[in-house]
């Protein structure tokens, strides 16, 4: 067993006992601007908690959340596996479902930490860890909502919900405040998504890809022509997200800078992070010769997720203890190498496709290393378990209907 173990970094090498006492000074901030939340959406997620007993902790809730979308995927393996269809009518509102009850519980955690007097920083961390590990499933599951299939569609689908997360923590780090505009991913763009499952279900993946110009009149004639609907939808939700979203999160993130005396350009190096990761991810896909044609791009996207879901998490937890910002993390290793080995042509379809299964592993196995090791230490740090609440006597458990923000 210690033979084992001296494989892996030692719990202060993930977090240290400097940065556990920093949790101290842990305060969750949160701005919503959303008018769907305010109006809609808030009294919906008051009532919801309500269905949750009080020995329920909200950490087993967000884990449970997710599940949701991991039982979607396993239905994509099962019964939809080139992501293209068209599958049963059912199995799309079955992906509407689970992308809602994955929000619902995903908002309500945070309602019943509070509820319960559990609110601790290993809730923000899980919670926004799930979340991140959601990009790339749920990305999955509406990319095959959309009958995008294995093709550069689907990959766009997913990185763009990576992109788009990335940023907000980033911004997190700097800010102190997780910021939710207007219009933002977990609230309008979710229902949005889960309208698009429904309709695939009534109506079938194929609305989607009808020609730009046929479902388009006015501006359709304006895009090439072999462009259908889901190009277009793609194209603008892209760049929604990159002037809605990109532009406003660096806004916010210099406006902390010039508050705090400290240099904005400073900041901007922190995102070759990210660039680092996406230019991996295509350089590999663009010179592979196994995975869009062998159908190996779930295996390659939960590879490149979990990797993911480790950068940000990372960000997280160093926000979290108030520590500098992460720039490097080992899991980025085999995409790097397998971009490097897919461009300089050395890899054959049996020795690429070696190669990514021996990466998920690796990559799933030091993502739950880490995982495991930091929320011990939080755990151990903080008193408190993971997905049960000690009793604790006396708790003042205010009432939910009250609150006026979530998790």
């Amino acid at each position: 067993m210690d033979r084992i173990r001296s494989f892996f970094p030692n719990a202060d090498e993930y977090v240290s006992e400097d940065a556990l006492k920093n949790l101290r000074n842990y305060k969750y901030s949160a701005v919503d601007k959303s008018f769907l939340t305010k109006y809609l959406y808030r009294h919906y997620w008051e009532w919801a908690v309500t269905l949750f007993p009080l020995w329920m902790a909200p950490n087993l809730i967000t884990l449970t959340g997710l599940s949701f979308e991991v039982f979607d995927v396993l239905l994509v393996l099962l019964l939809m596996p080139d992501l293209e269809g068209p599958g049963p009518w059912w199995l799309y509102f079955a992906f509407g479902i689970g992308m809602w009850l994955y929000s619902t519980f995903d908002n309500v955690d945070g309602k019943q930490a509070r509820r319960t007097g559990s609110s601790s920083p290993l809730g923000e961390l899980f919670d926004h860890g799930c979340d991140a590990l959601n990009c790339t499933i749920a990305g999955i599951v509406e990319a095959s909502a959309f009958g995008c299939g294995i093709s550069w569609q689907t990959i766009v689908v997913v990185f763009m919900t990576t992109m788009s997360f990335f940023f907000s923590t980033w911004e997190e780090y700097h800010t102190g405040v997780l910021y939710l505009g207007y219009v933002n991913g977990p609230t309008e763009i979710l229902t949005i998504a889960v309208l698009a499952c429904f309709a695939s279900g009534i109506w079938g993946p194929q609305i989607w890809h009808v020609p730009a110009s046929e479902s388009l009149p006015l501006i359709g004639k304006k895009f090439p022509a072999s462009w259908e609907l889901i190009d277009v939808l793609l194209l603008l939700t892209l760049a929604a997200m990159l002037f809605g979203h990109c532009f406003i999160c660096c806004w916010n993130v210099y406006s902390a800078c010039k508050t705090k005396n400290k240099s904005f350009f400073a900041t901007l190096p922190q995102l070759f992070q990210y660039v680092a990761f996406a230019g991996s991810c295509y350089l590999w896909l663009s010179h592979s010769t196994t995975i869009l044609t062998d159908n190996h791009l779930v295996l390659f996207l939960v590879t490149a997720g979990t990797a993911f879901g480790r950068i940000v998490s990372k960000i997280i937890l160093a926000h979290l203890t108030e520590m500098p910002f992460p720039s490097y993390t080992v899991q980025m290793v085999p995409l790097a190498l397998g971009a490097g080995l897919a461009w300089a042509g050395l890899f054959s379809a049996k020795t690429e496709l070696l190669f990514l299964i021996g990466s998920c592993i690796f990559v799933v196995v030091a993502y739950l290393h880490w995982a495991l090791v930091v929320i011990e230490r939080f755990c151990e740090f903080l008193g408190i378990n993971c997905l049960t609440i000690k009793p604790q006597p006396d708790i003042e458990r205010p009432d939910p209907a009250r609150e006026q923000s979530s998790n």
